[in-house]
């Protein structure tokens, strides 16, 4: 969704988008404030500390916080406000993963919160291996090495099903081909004087 917006939408929704930017972000901009009410706050900012409180197995963050963080996160991001990605996808793998852990009573809710977290992480970025190690280094677990491992590249094939590149590559191609298509104009304008 974010490649999607990023490279700017095609047909009627698009042009009316780019048509009224302003009032695209104040919409954007009442979705991130209906999450945050749904989830008593908990969305707004990076997302560690309710991170850190679910992989600590801590009480007191939303059942819903997994779901309701990922839609404020692409709701900022597609406005077109620089909000971030790296932060909010670990906060949305550990809140998605606390909610697998929910559905397995009885089973390793902590583990399962950090396999979401890397599980999530690597499937945005489309780099396991930077994830998996990321992970590892954050919660200081080394008898989860594996299966952090097999979680980062399920999620990264998972992740190619959908998208055949990770959001920080086809983001920056987009960057690439506005300087390009800005040069070649520059250029060209400089020719005919």
């Amino acid at each position: 969704m974010l490649i999607l917006f990023g490279r700017g939408l095609p047909g009627a929704l698009g042009r009316g988008i780019r048509s009224r930017p302003v009032l695209f972000a104040a919409g954007c901009g009442l979705v991130v404030a209906l999450c945050g009410l749904g989830s008593d706050g908990a969305v707004f900012g990076t997302g560690y500390r309710q991170a850190r409180a679910l992989v600590q197995g801590e009480a007191g963050t939303p059942a819903a916080f997994g779901a309701l963080k990922l839609l404020a996160t692409a709701a900022s991001s597609v406005s077109g406000i620089p909000g971030g990605i790296f932060a909010p996808s670990l906060a949305v793998g550990a809140g998605l993963g606390a909610n697998v852990a929910a559905l397995l009573p009885g089973g390793p809710a902590q583990a399962l919160v950090v396999l979401g977290m890397v599980a999530y992480f690597a499937g945005v970025v489309q780099a396991p291996i930077t994830a998996f190690v990321i992970v590892t280094e954050m919660t200081n677990d080394h008898a989860l090495v594996v299966p952090l491992m097999l979680a980062a590249l399920i999620g990264y094939a998972a992740s190619r099903l959908v998208c055949p590149e990770g959001v920080y590559h086809a983001l920056a191609r987009g960057f690439v081909d506005v300087e390009a298509s800005a040069r070649s104009l520059s250029s060209a304008s400089t020719s005919t004087n």
